[in-house]
């Protein structure tokens, strides 16, 4: 017998169109197989997650940066094919915030956690999360808002080079600008012809201290705060290897215990009055040893399966249980388990961990988007190279780190590596 109910089926909503958001698949195959009926609403040309077995059905996705109401005029379209109550599990920033505000539109259709409906969007702005950091004490990188152009400059000599520059709420960034939620700054000039593009990125510029990355300094918690605040499932992981390697999204991580960044991930949850899925991106500082908060991103990370517990329960079986009603089973940590994105890390893909390992996209129980996602991948590589050689390439999506899946500095939708 199932532990959750399967009666009530679940959404998965994204409006990113990264083919090779590893995170989707995880949120299908996790609910799947506890006999959930799911139904993604994400665009599905050429993503391997359609593929799946345990997709019930694919729906048309609302358009890249849609308003509020187009998002809720395409929920309404599926909640009157899905035909019954299901559970909401927003895949991306943008669609979070969404739901958030929503909440009450979109009920009794869709179940939702309860909390205040501007609080996901509050946590996904970098500047907010600053600010909110500042008056609850938590470690966080010295940011600053520059207000013109030549403050930009000042700003980036103040903060000392070289320095992380962030747009504050990176889901508006236009596609096709070139704009990158996250780069690194090496030069007050650099820092000031981003900021003359603040229009165009449509939020505040952010200047941040840089923390070097290093051995053991970038750690993850994903997690679920239940209907009482108490956060369940979920843990804290260690980033082994990133993809671009020191600076990219979290490759292969590993479940190791961390008293202090679960403490911090308790403590915000707590100062905020937090409800729902979360993923927290922390970065050990070198000479403090502290742990920084980077990102709060309200939904589930990308390699939230690596937290399986000892009683099958991860964070988005945790919402579906805790949203219909049902007790959450108490499990144990399973220390060492390590989870691989076999793409971007194939030979750790061989190896095997003390706690078990899972992957990204091969699965025993369902090979047929693995055998896409490498299909897809070698046309994109091979589409890289005739770029690099002068010639025309396929036309593939450019693989981008997913969005809450580690702390990446240098490529688009990366988490803040500051």
């Amino acid at each position: 017998m199932s532990l959750l109910d399967t009666r009530v089926p679940a959404v998965l909503l994204r409006t990113d169109r990264n083919p090779f958001h590893h995170g989707t698949l995880g949120a299908v195959r996790s609910l799947g197989r506890a006999g959930v009926e799911v139904h993604v609403v994400a665009d599905s040309t050429g993503s391997p997650v359609h593929r799946s077995r345990y997709v019930r059905r694919m729906h048309s996705p609302p358009r890249p940066g849609a308003s509020a109401d187009e998002i809720l005029a395409v929920l309404r379209r599926v909640a009157a094919q899905v035909g019954r109550p299901a559970v909401l599990v927003p895949m991306d920033d943008a669609t979070a915030i969404a739901a958030g505000h929503l909440r009450d539109d979109l009920a009794p259709s869709y179940l939702l956690p309860a909390m205040p409906p501007t609080l996901p969007e509050r946590v996904a702005d970098k500047a907010e999360l600053a600010a909110v950091c500042a008056s609850a004490g938590l470690p966080h990188p010295r940011t600053l808002i520059p207000d013109s152009a030549q403050g930009a400059a000042d700003d980036a000599r103040r903060l000392g080079l070289p320095l992380v520059a962030k747009w504050s709420r990176p889901w508006l960034l236009p596609p096709g600008s070139g704009l990158r939620s996250t780069r690194l700054v090496h030069s007050p000039e650099q820092a000031r012809e981003l900021y003359l593009r603040t229009a165009e990125a449509g939020s505040p510029l952010l200047l941040q201290a840089y923390l070097p990355p290093g051995a053991d300094r970038d750690w993850f918690f994903h997690g679920y705060a239940d209907r009482s605040g108490t956060l369940r499932a979920g843990g804290p992981g260690r980033k082994q290897l990133a993809w671009p390697r020191g600076a990219g999204l979290t490759a292969v991580g590993h479940w190791t215990r961390n008293s202090e960044v679960c403490a911090l991930a308790e403590r915000i949850v707590g100062e905020l009055g937090y409800r729902g899925v979360l993923d927290l991106d922390f970065r050990r500082c070198g000479t403090t040893g502290r742990y920084h908060l980077l990102d709060f991103n309200p939904r589930p990370g990308a390699q939230f399966r690596l937290f399986a517990d000892s009683a099958g329960l991860d964070v988005v079986r945790a919402l579906h249980l805790d949203l219909t009603g049902r007790p959450l089973p108490d499990g144990d940590p399973v220390d060492g388990r390590s989870f691989v994105v076999e793409n971007y890390a194939p030979f750790a893909a061989l190896r095997t961990a003390p706690g078990g390992r899972e992957l990204a996209w091969y699965a025993r129980d369902d090979r047929v988007p693995g055998w896409v996602m490498w299909a897809l991948w070698a046309r994109h590589v091979s589409g890289r190279l005739r770029q690099r050689l002068g010639t025309a390439a396929p036309p593939v999506p450019a693989p981008r780190p997913i969005p809450g899946a580690a702390t990446p500095l240098l490529t688009d939708n990366e988490k803040a590596s500051s």
